[in-house]
């Protein structure tokens, strides 16, 4: 095998990613070494190079939507063999002991470590990953169009279950998350409104194509009230919005890691037993429920490839709107 790799690196926030060599990380006891197949490019991303989120590894290879195949594994591995296709999201490592590991929560462990924030991630051709939190992924599916399943779809996934069973769904941002959460909403036969930018048309024809029964501008009203509504742009602003648009009763559940400030509203939009939660990353039982549903939906993402080199292109494409669905760098593509 190879003993070195191409990798993107963030030197520090603010500054652009470079193409460099690094060595090939041998995997400790119970990692798994991935050659990479493709990884998703995520708004995390953006957040992490802007330098909005806080206490990163640097430098640091950004990428946390990552589908690879296994080329070695670390004593006490068990369940993976070489050759086996597997994915890697957000959440890299928990300590396994604190009361919200215990009881299955371990995305809100005080300790926990992030792929491509405090572990090396995925915009690279080789990385490493605890086995504990790698999935076994479609062994024919496309690379490219799974990696958007591991944040998009799984961060998604958890948004959309914590509305509980709001029956018409409000989803502000259609984005690479939204894209997929509509299409498990309306397998669960829900009504999906699409909230988008003001004038992003070609957005709500996407909303629409993938089966929302409305789609509209984020300033705008949706025609009746809504259950419940998810945001995925991270536009502090929309929650008083998505909370003005939500019934008695109704949850407003912000699903980004980021968010800007949200300004001050009036208590009676809240008031009525509304209520506002927010997502925090994703469990192994997120997870797995999520890749057993995605077949069955079937959801099928619309992707962007790029090559590995062309990172700082998709982030630039991804920060300004300019496609549908989920940016993804290609490894074998130059």
């Amino acid at each position: 095998m190879t003993q070195t790799m191409r990798a993107m690196l963030l030197g520090e926030p603010g500054q652009p990613l470079r193409l460099v060599t690094l060595p090939v990380p041998n995997p400790a006891a119970g990692q798994v070494l991935l050659k990479v197949e493709a990884c998703g490019v995520c708004r995390t991303d953006l957040h992490l190079i802007d330098g909005e989120l806080p206490e990163p590894k640097l430098p640091i290879v950004p990428g946390h939507e990552i589908v690879g195949r296994v080329a070695a594994v670390g004593a006490s591995v068990a369940g993976f063999a070489p050759g086996q296709r597997v994915g890697v999201p957000w959440l890299g490592w928990s300590c396994g002991r604190c009361r919200h590991c215990a009881s299955g929560r371990e995305n809100l462990c005080g300790q926990a470590r992030f792929t491509g924030y405090q572990i090396n991630g995925g915009y690279a051709e080789y990385a490493v990953a605890d086995a504990r939190y790698c999935f076994p992924m479609d062994e024919q599916a496309d690379a490219a169009e799974a990696a958007p399943l591991l944040c998009a779809g799984l961060i998604g996934y958890r948004a959309l279950s914590m509305a509980g069973d709001a029956g018409t769904l409000g989803i502000y941002g259609f984005g690479a998350a939204a894209h997929i959460v509509c299409q498990v909403a309306r397998h669960q036969g829900r009504r999906v409104h699409a909230f988008t930018r003001p004038g992003d048309t070609e957005a709500q024809a996407f909303a629409r194509e993938l089966g929302a029964v409305w789609a509209g501008d984020s300033d705008q009203a949706p025609p009746g009230p809504l259950d419940a509504a998810l945001i995925f742009a991270p536009v502090g602003g929309l929650v008083p919005q998505a909370l003005a648009a939500v019934d008695k009763g109704g949850t407003v559940v912000c699903a980004g890691i980021h968010m800007s400030d949200i300004p001050s509203f009036p208590y009676r939009i809240l008031w009525g037993e509304r209520c506002i939660r927010s997502v925090a990353n994703l469990t192994r039982r997120d997870g797995e429920e999520f890749l057993a549903l995605a077949p069955r939906v079937p959801v099928r993402t619309e992707v962007r490839r790029y090559a590995l080199e062309q990172a700082a292109e998709a982030l630039e494409d991804l920060r300004r709107g300019r496609f549908q669905g989920a940016a993804v760098l290609v490894m074998d593509r130059r």
